[in-house]
Parts: structure tokens; sequence; C-alpha cells
């Protein structure tokens, strides 16, 4: 673990000041749930313009959740593509998450808009396709999990050669794998109920517009240990794909 090179956190976006000074940011959820794996992490943020990190400097990317819209092809998160390709043509294990989902698509050639029926939020159900049961990074999960969502825009197409992995009743493409290392999750497995919580008490009246009641999501939410298990999943397979495999760790 000493020699393991860290996991690169590729911040695309920030929560908001006042959840971000109570329960952290997107980059320390994810942290947080890398080093449950045994896996060091550093954060580069992607819209700073700065150089990107080479690939053979990291173990691993993973590609946080924005408030922005991967349509609107903001010049630093369409910087990203051609790095995120190398990436995964190297087959450096990379993970895209909500947004860096969405980006990871358009980046190998997928399609992401607005989702037709509006905004998907809230402990929602995720099922697994049947070829994710043999799937490293997902496989381990049950067929039918509890995950937090919150997204207005989708992978509308995936790339070519993109394997489905997951979907909800609302979000057919939840979850793919490109190649062997590569996989978005539109699920937020860095979330817990009581960040998804923070976000529901300012969109009130956003999710009214959309006939949504932003109390009764809030009463359902649910914890959700299944879908916060990937993340150190993702930081043990980085290692091992740096290293071999880890010895078993006791549960």
């Amino acid at each position: 673990m000493s020699n393991a090179l860290p996991i690169l956190i590729l911040k695309t976006g920030a929560t908001h000041a006042d959840i971000r000074d109570r329960l952290g940011d997107f980059e320390d959820w994810i942290a947080a749930g890398l080093h449950r794996g045994g896996a060091a992490s550093v954060t580069h943020d992607a819209r700073s313009g700065d150089a990107l990190p080479p690939l053979d400097s990291v173990a691993g990317v993973v590609i946080t959740g924005s408030h922005a819209m991967v349509s609107d092809r903001e010049a630093w998160s369409e910087a990203l593509v051609p790095w995120l390709q190398q990436a995964v043509a190297a087959s450096v294990p990379t993970l895209g998450i909500c947004y860096g989902h969405q980006l990871l698509a358009h980046a190998l050639g997928g399609e992401v808009t607005h989702h037709p029926n509006g905004v998907e939020i809230g402990t929602v159900q995720v099922r697994l396709c049947t070829v994710a049961m043999e799937d490293p990074l997902l496989g381990p999960l049950p067929a039918a999990f509890n995950a937090q969502a919150v997204h207005w825009q989708s992978v509308r197409r995936l790339p070519p050669q993109a394997v489905l992995l997951a979907s909800s009743d609302h979000e057919q493409h939840h979850a793919f794998r490109l190649g062997r290392n590569a996989w978005g999750v539109q699920f937020h497995p860095e979330f817990s109920a009581e960040a998804l919580r923070a976000y529901l008490d300012g969109l009130g009246p956003t999710l009214a517009r959309e006939g949504l009641d932003a109390e009764r999501i809030r009463a359902e939410l649910k914890e959700t240990p299944e879908a916060a298990s990937v993340l150190g999943r993702f930081a043990q397979l980085a290692i091992e794909t740096q290293t071999g495999p880890l010895p078993e760790r006791s549960a």
C-alpha cells in the first residue's frame, strides 16, 4: 500500500457552500469511500485549466458529479475528452459518477442530453442487468439495490461497444462499462442520505414545477450501503491493476 500510486479524483464541480461547510465537498465524500478500499487519493480541479497529471502517475481516476451540464460543452469539460479517451484506451481504471458518467459517455461517442421525463431524485432502486452479475465492479451487488440519485441530464445513447450494466424505472442507463477498466454510474455512491436531504431542503420550488413533492422524497430517503460499496471496490480494483491481487480483507 505504501508504494501504491494514488487514485486521482477529477473534480468537475462543487456542492453548495452551506452543504460544503457542514458536510464537506464531493471529493471529500469520494476520498472517504476510496480510503475504505485501501487507496490514497489526490484531487485535481478540472475547471482550473491546469495541466492534467500523466496517466502513469495515478492508479486510477474518479470523475465527480457537477452542477454543470455536459451538453453545455464548457471549454474546461471538453478539454477532458482526449485525456479520458487516452485513459480508457490505456485501460487505466476509471469511474465516472453522475456528470462524470455522462462526460465519459460523451467522450467515447455516446449522447448526453436532458432526460425527457425530467429529474430523477431521491433514493431509487437500481437493477443490475444479467451481464453485470459477472462484472468485477458491480457484480458483487445485489440484483436490485438502493442508491441516491439526482440528475436532470442523462446518457441517452451509450457509446459504441459500451456494456449496459444497470437501470432504474426512470433511467435506462444507470451504469455501463467500457473496455476492461472504465465504468460510468449515474447514481451517487458517495452520497449519504444526509447529503441528499440537504439538497432537497433547497429544491422544493424547483421540484414542485416538475410535479414532485420534495418533502415526500425527503421522507422516503434511505441509507444506501450497497451503492456506497462501489467506491471501496473500485479502489481495490485500481490497486490490483497496479500491484496484483490484494490479500483477503476481513469483513
